[in-house]
């Protein structure tokens, strides 16, 4: 019974090595043929022999010949990653054109396309040619890529844009460089815009950090890159990409940092410059000089690794100091630029392109004057209390040949040769004697100088002195103010204020005797140019500072004409006025104004408390007027017309005349006291017995008489003198035939 099996009993399935049937209800293996067909069906389907164990015969040997599962998994592996990657590159290459043909399609129609006008620029030369100024938004004038020093292309490429030369618009390799730089960083490091992309964005569209606008900018760039070669495209880069300090292209930023041309820099000054594209405000030289100078060594590293320079010349860059200019713009020869700006629209309108505007400066007698102009504050800025100085010197005609609006450019751009008005002080009593000339007096008539008192205003002599009888001359080459006052208070303020006007002083000058003691505010370019009719003979000359305006292919959008001047003084009363004035040079205040070998007249002003001092002086060639004191009106120290002033004036006259044939003065006055040769008995006209043509002979031979000189030339045979225009009209006073007062007689006026 113990082969029965009870209910619910579990037979386990037993394997013996003997032959024998099979208990019934047992598991029991495979016979010998359905194990053979097994084994064909795994040897087919790969799998392993009986267990899992490997196949026998030959499909085994086959397997392990061919190395196994392993390899022909990572093969697979590889040909599967190669597969998807493509397939994933067309997708993303469908999906960046997609986003790149959405916003194409935003964009204008590409025909519609064009580079924008570079801003104006106006080149400004002095009358020889010099270049004075750059003037516009950019702040140097446009260079072409052959003309601009070769180190300044080759530095850009090597530290901007490498594959400069190779890419299309936008470079992978870089942008992908950058981007990892950035993420490894975790900032924004470096940048992996092209040359053409940064010109794309400068040319085009705002500085705003979108998607949108790099999408934009990189379908520009494109354009760019089949609108123009690369040399057209780095030109027009190199032309327009700002380099801080307001310097844009890199002719702005060779003038704004080291005082020269873009065509002149050496290999120092390009890696400076290139170097400044980073971060145009904070590399600065003018910020920042030390950062500046590290930034360039970076890129002089960076041309040598482009092969651009060898190891030798960037050994040699380093040693070299890039000499940075010391200030911005600095320099006196800018006021005239500035000038030359506020006029232009007035004569061609708004400059819509670059213009050369032509100029009456003379760039040496500029530079000269504001060195001295410079010096002299410098010199005298803690001893004499002086922080501004202003010069102007002009022609016979009016023409500027010179012109000083302060100090140091750099420190204040307003120009007080112009646009400051300010008291002249004795300066303004040639026309208080003209007038009184033109009334009736000479250089010989005789005042008394002592207390004098005009309704409540009793006016004082500088000194505090009173010398009794004296004459106009001496009055006046001596400036006492009692003269004036005595002079006005006769004649009436109206006659003089005229009587200035006539001459060019355009600002409003009060009726008020206290005029006579210059205490109506002018400028000193005014003042200067109604010194002017003194020294070319009695003609108007307004001041002038433009000759010609042309584009830069030369065609002309304005060219002075000459026109004729009116004659405003009387030879008679010029002579007269020579006469006294260039006594003020020669022994009165302005003695420290004299020039070696040349007849000087002038006349020195000083204004209450030292506030302002003056000097206006001229010769035959050249009118010129000096002003020192501070903008704020705070005195100065011990400084008067005819001490710094008068030096300023005489050292610049000096170098203005220097090489220069000598003239004399126009007009010659003769005192009525003449001594008479029985001889040659001069026969005097019965009008005005002043200008009586008499031989030298019988002249007295006194100081100051302009007879007592070696023979005048007349003024149109000396060279460099100016020429006025013909008489046109004239306001001549008549002296013969006048009534004269009660006090004329008694003194012998």
């Amino acid at each position: 019974m113990a082969g029965r099996r009870k209910p619910g009993q579990r037979i386990e399935p037993v394997f013996e090595s003997g032959k024998r049937k099979p208990v019934h209800g047992e598991i029991r293996g495979e016979s010998r043929d359905e194990q053979r067909d097994t084994r064909r069906r795994n040897a087919r389907s790969g799998q392993g022999g009986r267990n899992g164990g490997p196949p026998s015969g030959k499909s085994g040997r086959k397997t392990r010949k061919s190395g196994g599962g392993g390899r022909r998994g990572l093969l697979g592996f590889f040909r599967r990653s190669i597969y998807w990657v493509l397939v994933l590159g067309v997708w993303g290459f469908i999906g960046v054109a997609g986003i790149v043909g959405y916003y194409a399609v935003k964009l204008p129609q590409s025909t519609q396309w064009s580079v924008p006008d570079r801003p104006p620029n106006a080149k400004i030369l002095a009358v020889n040619g010099e270049l004075i100024a750059n003037r516009g938004i950019t702040g140097g004038e446009a260079v072409r890529l052959d003309e601009m020093s070769p180190y300044l292309p080759m530095a850009v490429i090597a530290i901007e844009d490498r594959r400069f030369k190779s890419h299309f618009g936008f470079d992978p390799i870089g942008f992908t460089r950058a981007m990892v730089t950035n993420l490894v960083a975790g900032r924004a490091v470096q940048g992996g815009s092209t040359i053409t992309q940064q010109l794309a964005k400068n040319l085009f569209l705002e500085p705003e950090r979108t998607i949108d606008r790099k999408i934009q900018e990189l379908i520009l760039s494109f354009w760019l890159e089949t609108k123009f070669t690369k040399d057209e495209i780095l030109e027009l880069y190199l032309n327009r990409v700002y380099f801080g300090s307001g310097a844009y292209g890199v002719d702005a930023a060779a003038r704004r940092y080291f005082g020269k041309s873009a065509r002149d820099v050496n290999l120092a000054e390009a890696a400076m410059i290139a170097g400044l594209l980073k971060a145009p405000s904070r590399l600065s030289p003018a910020r920042d000089p030390k950062a500046a100078e590290a930034r360039a060594q970076v890129v002089l590293h960076a041309m040598e690794d482009a092969g651009f320079v060898t190891d030798r010349e960037v050994t040699t860059a380093l040693s070299m100091e890039a000499k940075k200019a010391k200030r911005y713009w600095s320099g006196s020869e800018h006021y005239v630029a500035d000038m030359v700006m506020k006029e232009l629209p007035a004569l061609i309108g708004e400059m819509r392109k670059d213009v050369v505007v032509d100029t009456t400066v003379d760039l040496f007698l500029q530079k000269k004057a504001g060195v001295l102009i410079h010096d002299a504050v410098a010199e005298n800025r803690d001893s004499h209390k002086v922080t501004q100085g202003a010069l102007v010197a002009m022609d016979g005609t009016g023409a500027i040949r010179a012109l000083v609006g302060g100090a140091e450019y750099a420190d204040s751009q307003f120009n007080r040769a112009v646009d400051a008005n300010r008291q002249p002080g004795s300066a303004f009593k040639p026309f208080v004697y003209l007038a009184a000339i033109e009334s009736g007096r000479t250089p010989d008539t005789v005042r008394v100088d002592r207390k004098v008192k005009i309704g409540k205003w009793a006016p004082e002599n500088y000194d505090h002195k009173y010398r009794g009888p004296v004459t106009l001359a001496e009055g006046l080459a001596w400036s006492l103010n009692t003269i004036s006052a005595q002079l006005i208070s006769e004649i009436g303020p109206k006659r003089v204020q005229e009587t200035a006007a006539r001459l060019g002083i355009h600002s409003p000058i009060a009726r008020n005797a206290s005029i006579a003691l210059g205490t109506s505010e002018v400028t000193l370019e005014e003042l200067t140019s109604a010194y002017a009719p003194f020294a070319n003979g009695g003609y108007l000359a307004k001041p002038w500072l433009i000759r010609r305006v042309t584009t830069l292919d030369g065609k002309v959008l304005y060219d002075r004409k000459q026109t004729e001047q009116p004659k405003v003084l009387a030879s008679a009363e010029l002579g007269m006025m020579n006469s006294m004035l260039q006594r003020v040079v020669e022994d009165g205040t302005g003695k420290r104004a004299q020039v070696d070998g040349w007849q000087i007249a002038g006349k020195t002003g000083t204004t209450q408390n030292s506030r302002d001092a003056l000097f206006v002086g001229y010769s035959a060639n050249l009118v010129t007027g000096v002003w020192f004191g501070n903008d704020d009106g705070t005195p100065m120290k011990k400084v008067t017309g005819g001490s710094l002033p008068a030096e300023t004036f005489g050292a610049f006259m000096t170098v203005a005349h220097k090489g220069v044939p000598s003239a004399d003065l126009p007009g010659i006055y003769l005192p009525p006291q003449v001594s008479i040769v029985p001889e040659r008995r001069p026969v005097l006209p019965a009008g005005n017995p002043a200008m009586a043509p008499v031989d030298k002979a019988v002249l007295p031979q006194t100081a100051g008489n302009a007879a007592s000189q070696p023979a005048r030339r007349p003024l149109d045979e000396v060279s460099g003198a100016p020429r006025p225009s013909g008489i046109v009209g004239g306001n001549q006073q008549a002296n013969s035939g006048k009534p004269r007062n009660i006090l004329d007689i008694l003194l012998g006026g």
